[in-house]
């Protein structure tokens, strides 16, 4: 038997949307240690892993390993009907004929039951093996997704380039041509972070600057200094704090690459911008490159993630 509980069905409704238009039947594989899901698309030119740990459910059971083969367009009909912020549980007997799905409200006492036919999906897993590769780029997920749908107007084929001046996306077609370079740690981010640095200095500074100043009536101002030291603490801790959050926005804003060798493919721009729906899950993801090897993208969020191989269009790097 399968139980389930998921906080927020939006994190649900946020998955489906990211692999229904690549997946119509699936197997959802569920453990004692979560629900998996691996699948080709459609077309068997991608591949398409995604789980879910036990962590993601807030009761967690499943007493055997289960395979619910589900018709994703029917999930996400189903799941759609849930609010956002709704509580959804999950629950299949071991006959295996359907899934069950309970929707509750956070705030009302409204409680929405459905339940789905499961099928009988004949599905090989495929091993993946382990990769060293070439190149491996971190990025925020929404420039990722902007440089994808930018270039999409200009031509089909993307080609992604990684050296040591940082990585570079460029595309070619009947209506012109156009590339967008991104450098390792931006600028833009460092700046800030300096910037804070500079701000808590001179605050620091000011409180020195304060402490050395003669007092002209110590007597009139025993009760007044005081108050101000603390003010100006409080003060200075509301700078410490500001300069803190600069560095983790630095974090999430920059591109980050670890380079053994450079790097050159071709992709198709359809399948990466299908790609890029996962972006409401994560606000980074991680690009794996190597030569004849497929593109590995992948979005890391709360307790699970969803990985995407796509292979290089060998054809146009010949050509090239």
């Amino acid at each position: 038997m399968l139980e389930a509980r998921m906080s927020e069905a939006g994190t649900l409704k946020k998955v489906l949307d990211a692999v229904r238009d690549l997946i119509s039947d699936a197997n959802w594989e569920c453990n004692e240690d979560g629900i998996s899901l691996q699948a080709m698309d459609n077309s068997h030119v991608a591949l398409v892993t995604v789980h879910l740990s036990q962590d993601a459910f807030e009761p967690y059971r499943c007493d055997r390993n289960m395979p619910l083969g589900i018709n994703l367009g029917s999930l996400t009909k189903v799941i759609k009907c849930a609010k956002d912020n709704d509580l959804v549980t999950l629950k299949a007997d071991d006959s295996g004929e359907s899934l069950g799905l309970t929707f509750e409200s956070s705030n009302t006492d409204r409680i929405g039951e459905y339940s789905i036919k499961l099928l009988d999906i004949d599905q090989e897993h495929l091993g993946i093996p382990t990769t060293q590769y070439d190149s491996v780029i971190s990025m925020p997920s929404a420039e990722f997704q902007r440089i994808c749908r930018d270039l999409s107007q200009l031509g089909e084929s993307i080609r992604v380039e990684a050296s040591k001046e940082g990585i570079r996306f460029s595309v070619e077609g009947d209506v012109g041509k156009a590339s967008v370079l991104l450098k390792q740690s931006s600028g833009r981010g460092i700046e800030r972070e300096e910037e804070s640095e500079e701000e808590e200095e001179e605050e620091e500074e000011e409180d020195d600057d304060e402490d050395v100043k003669p007092n002209v009536d110590d007597e009139d101002n025993d009760d007044v200094k005081p108050k101000d030291k603390k003010r100006k603490s409080a003060k200075g801790g509301n700078k410490k704090k500001k300069a803190k959050k600069a560095k983790k926005e630095v974090v999430e804003d920059g591109v980050s690459i670890s380079l053994q060798q450079q790097v050159s493919l071709t992709f198709s721009l359809k399948y990466l911008n299908n790609f890029t729906r996962s972006t409401p899950l994560s606000s980074r993801v991680t690009l794996s490159l190597s030569k004849d090897i497929p593109l590995l993208l992948e979005y890391e969020f709360g307790a699970g993630h969803i990985k995407y191989f796509l292979a290089p269009k060998i054809g146009d790097e010949d050509a090239e």
